[in-house]
C-alpha cells in the first residue's frame, strides 16, 4: 500500500480568514503564525511528484516477496498498489467491510488509518476514539463544520450504518504503547517531505528547531510498506514537555488545565477524545485548525475558546506533554 493512501492531508488547504486592524492603516491577519505552521504541519505531495520520483529511483522488481520481522504475512511488491496489507492481524479483530474494503464510493477506512487504526503522523489515530465521537466526526466533516476536503468525499459517500459499524470497530481498539519517542532538542535535522511524509533529507546537516515538531519515522521503508507497529521519533522545543505538562495539568492564566474534559491522564472522558500516546503533530495541527476557525459546531465551541488563548509553542508543548504519556 502506497503511503498516499495513508495520508489524507487533514485540510492542510486552510481557509483564507483576514481581520482588520488599524496597524499603519492596512489589514493584518491575525492568524499568519497558524497558517504559516500547515507548512510544516501538512505534507503537500501529489501523484505527479510521486511518479517522478519512482521514474528516477533504482527499479524495483515488481514481484519481489516482501516480509516484516515477526510477521507471517507476505506480499509482493505488485500487490501494494491493489492491497491494504495487513502485516499484524493478531492485533485487531475482524475488519468490517467498510473498514477492509469499502462500499460503493466509500473508501476502505484502513488505506489511511491502517487496519487496527493507528494512523500515521498525518492521519488520525482512531483506534479507542469513542464511537460517538468519531460518528460525530463523520458528520462535521460531511456538513463542512470540518474542513477536510477527502474526509468530506467520503462522509458524503458512505451510509450512516457503516459510520456506525466503523465507529464501533475502532472504538474497540485499543493502543497499548506509545508509537512515537519525544525527544526535546534545540537543533533537528534538515527534512523534506517524500511520498506523502516528512523524511531526513541526507548529508543535510542540522537547523534550528523553532516553533515547530518534527516527526519522522525510525524506518521509512516500514512506513511506505504499511506497517502499523513502526515507531517514528519526535523532535519538540527544549522545555515543551514541561510546559505542557503545566497547561494540561494546571492551566495558565485564563487557559484551562486541558485536563478538566480530557480526564487527569489525557485518556478521554465519555465522548471527549484522549489524547495521550498519540501523534503530536496531528494534535498541533489539529490546535492550528481550531484556531484557524476549520473546526466548528456547537462541540468545538469549547476548544475555540481555549485555543484562541494559547500560542503556538503552547499548542506544541500541550501536543508534546500528551504524547509523552502511556496512551
Amino acid at each position: 500500500m502506497s503511503v498516499r493512501r495513508w495520508a489524507v492531508w487533514a485540510g492542510w488547504l486552510v481557509s483564507l480568514t483576514w481581520v482588520a486592524m488599524p496597524v499603519s492603516g492596512q489589514a493584518v491577519d491575525v492568524h499568519a503564525p497558524m497558517r504559516a505552521a500547515m507548512a510544516w504541519l501538512a505534507t503537500p505531495w501529489s501523484d505527479a511528484q510521486e511518479k517522478a520520483l519512482q521514474a528516477h529511483s533504482p527499479p524495483r522488481d515488481r514481484d519481489a516477496i516482501l516480509r516484516l520481522p515477526g510477521s507471517t504475512r507476505t506480499y509482493r511488491r505488485a500487490q501494494l498498489a491493489s492491497t491494504i496489507p495487513d502485516w499484524w492481524p493478531q492485533d485487531h479483530p475482524a475488519m468490517p467491510t467498510i473498514v477492509a474494503r469499502g462500499r460503493g464510493k466509500g473508501l476502505p477506512c484502513a488505506e489511511c488509518h491502517g487496519p487496527g487504526g493507528k494512523g500515521i503522523a498525518h492521519t488520525a489515530t482512531l483506534a479507542g476514539l469513542p464511537a460517538g465521537y468519531i460518528v460525530e466526526q463523520l458528520q462535521a466533516f460531511r456538513d463542512g463544520s470540518r474542513v477536510n476536503d477527502e474526509m468530506h468525499f467520503e462522509a458524503s459517500h458512505v451510509s450512516v450504518a457503516d459510520v456506525r459499524e466503523a465507529a464501533a470497530y475502532f472504538s474497540g481498539l485499543r493502543l497499548t504503547s506509545r508509537r512515537v519517542h519525544v525527544v526535546q532538542v534545540a537543533r533537528v535535522p534538515k527534512t523534506h517531505v517524500e511520498s506523502w511524509m516528512l523524511v531526513r533529507t541526507r548529508g543535510g546537516g542540522t537547523q534550528a528547531i523553532g516553533d515547530r515538531v518534527i516527526e519522522l519515522p525510525l524506518n521509512e521503508e516500514h512506513v511506505r510498506l504499511g506497517d502499523e507497529r513502526a515507531r517514528f521519533v519526535a523532535y519538540v522545543p527544549s522545555g515543551s514537555v514541561a510546559r505542557g505538562r503545566l497547561l494540561a495539568t494546571s492551566g495558565a492564566g485564563k487557559v484551562a488545565a486541558c485536563a478538566s474534559c480530557h480526564g487527569a491522564d489525557l485518556r478521554g472522558v465519555a465522548n471527549i477524545p484522549p489524547l495521550a500516546g498519540r501523534s503530536p503533530t496531528y494534535i498541533t495541527r489539529q490546535l492550528v485548525q481550531l484556531a484557524l476557525g476549520n473546526r466548528q459546531g456547537v462541540a468545538n465551541q469549547p476548544m475555540q475558546h481555549e485555543v484562541s488563548r494559547l500560542s503556538l509553542r503552547d499548542m506544541i508543548s500541550v501536543a508534546a506533554y500528551a504524547a509523552s504519556l502511556k496512551p
